[in-house]
């Protein structure tokens, strides 16, 4: 593991709940930028973790967003 990893950062889980779902990772800083992107199909789960560099996630499509405060359902 990294020297440099933040092992208390937060994780968002997403499982996909169609096909062709789109996950966005969104840099941090005073000009917001897209910074990484992930398709899943219908089934798949990503496990994402807020670092230094990722300060927000967008979801296209319909999937489960499971954080430490809960669940919700994006939707298309």
């Amino acid at each position: 593991m990294d020297g440099n990893c933040n092992c208390n950062s937060d994780y968002v889980m997403l499982k996909a709940l169609e096909n062709g779902v789109t996950i966005i990772g969104l840099t941090r800083g005073k000009d917001t930028k897209f910074h990484h992107t992930e398709k899943l199909d219908k089934g798949e789960v990503l496990i994402a973790q807020f670092t230094e560099h990722t300060s927000a996630i967008k979801v296209r499509g319909k999937a489960e967003i499971f954080t430490k405060i809960g669940k919700v359902e994006s939707g298309s």
